[in-house]
């Protein structure tokens, strides 16, 4: 997305087009908490829309595009890190489980309806390029303690 893309669009406050894959895995999601997190980051762009400045017709390009790339980058992050620590529980149950029960029930009864759709995330190579140092929507903001699970 360009910068000037959204120029001057000063009702531009809400995007749809998060659907489909990004849903599906969320809902997929282990912990309730995870899935409120990705659906308060999904719906955090229409506040961040309406205190985004539109720029205007005389130069200035404003900031909306660069705050859809931002958002859209978190999201990408955020669900790539509960993919992973989804994968992560996963695999902890998956052992316990095959401690008790034989392993090909396991394999073929218990592990496919706990994985996730088999859709891919990623952060494109350009996303790097642009800085993200004032925005604090990261991957720090994470919890990895494993006793949340």
């Amino acid at each position: 997305i360009a910068d000037n893309t959204f120029q001057g669009c000063k009702n531009l406050k809400h995007v749809n087009l998060i659907e489909g894959e990004l849903h599906e895995t969320i809902v997929a999601l282990l912990l309730e908490d995870w899935k409120n997190y990705m659906n308060e980051e999904i719906n955090s762009i229409y506040q961040i829309l309406s205190y985004t400045p539109a720029g205007d017709d005389f130069g200035d390009v404003g900031g909306k595009a660069r705050a859809i790339r931002r958002w859209i980058r978190s999201v990408l992050r955020k669900i790539i890190h509960y993919k992973a620590q989804h994968q992560h529980v996963l695999e902890e149950a998956a052992t316990t489980l095959k401690l008790t029960l034989p392993q090909d029930i396991v394999i073929k009864n218990v592990l496919p309806f706990l994985e996730l759709p088999s859709y891919t995330f990623e952060l494109g190579d350009h996303e790097d390029e642009e800085d993200d140092s004032d925005t604090e929507d990261d991957v720090d903001d994470f919890d990895d303690d494993e006793s949340s699970y």
